[in-house]
């Protein structure tokens, strides 16, 4: 067990006052069995005139401000300290009828688990479902979690180029596997597409990475959000891998929200009313520290 504390400020720049539309926030991250809030914070400027506090579809939890005055500068700040219990493996084995794959999931899972099951995007070549294929052996059967932990360290394995950038979207998946480069959220939906196309269920993952090492040496992505992927294998439940550094299991992730589709998972987002010139840019700063707060 650790206890980390993570600091996220996000700053909005504009030339003169702009009206402000309402802010949806995506900042608190999940509590579970291995991840406990400790205290939260979140200081907004300007003050909105209302926050509101509600769950998503998928039980994330979302902030919605909104703001009486206009201004020429939108922050916000938020502060969480938590323990985190990490594991590599999963707590329970996987059932045996999923130990090997491919397999199909009982007609009951199925009911909840279609829609993670469905590729959400084109590949009429098969591309995307071909570079998955070769993680299955062809003389004998293959291990489930050992293809998917092959398939999460091959993005490193491959040369693929992380490209770290602070924008919300996402390539599709042929073209990441094309380009061979990407940031966390496209190697994240390269391998949920590949494993969809195997017909296991995958969602997606947002949340923060903690970097042991000074100057976030350890793992690639830290310093910003991250994104990274979550399998359901019967018997073990919705279980981690981070394709971006090659793990397997919740060590250094910080879940904050999951969903069926990256565009669900969008940090923090909302409107302004002005000239097209009036914006100046948008500036992200994220720490994610060992121990308590000062």
């Amino acid at each position: 067990m650790s206890i980390l504390t993570i600091r996220h400020v996000t700053t909005y720049r504009y030339s003169r006052p702009v009206r402000l539309g309402d802010h949806r926030m995506m900042l608190r991250p999940r509590d579970s069995h291995d991840l406990r809030l400790l205290s939260t914070r979140l200081n907004i400027d300007p003050q909105p005139a209302s926050l509101r506090w509600l769950h998503d579809v998928f039980e994330n939890s979302i902030a919605i401000a909104s703001f009486a005055r206009p201004a020429t500068q939108l922050r916000f700040e938020s502060e969480i300290e938590l323990e985190h219990f990490e594991s590599n493996q999963p707590d329970c084995p996987i059932e045996a009828y999923a130990a090997t794959c491919p397999f199909s999931y009982t007609s009951s899972d199925l009911l909840d688990l279609n829609r993670f099951v469905e590729r959400h995007y084109p590949d009429p070549n098969r591309e995307v479902e071909l570079w998955a294929r070769r993680f299955l052996r062809t003389g004998g059967p293959t291990g489930t979690l050992a293809m998917l932990t092959d398939m999460t360290q091959a993005i490193k394995r491959d040369a693929f180029i992380y490209l770290a950038h602070d924008a919300e979207g996402v390539q599709t998946p042929i073209q990441t596997l094309r380009l061979r480069s990407g940031s966390c959220r496209d190697f994240a939906l390269l391998m949920i597409e590949g494993v969809r196309a195997l017909g296991m269920a995958a969602r997606f993952v947002s949340g923060y990475l903690y970097s042991p090492l000074a100057g976030n040496a350890g793992n690639t992505g830290g310093g910003a959000t991250h994104a990274w992927v979550q399998v359901y294998l019967p018997g073990s439940g919705w279980m981690e891998f981070d394709p971006t550094n090659g793990i397997v299991g919740n060590r250094d992730l910080i879940r904050v929200a999951v969903v069926r589709d990256p565009s669900q998972a969008t940090t923090i987002s909302g409107s302004w009313s002005g000239a097209p010139g009036d914006f100046l840019g948008m500036w992200v700063e994220v720490s994610v520290r060992s121990g308590r707060k000062g």
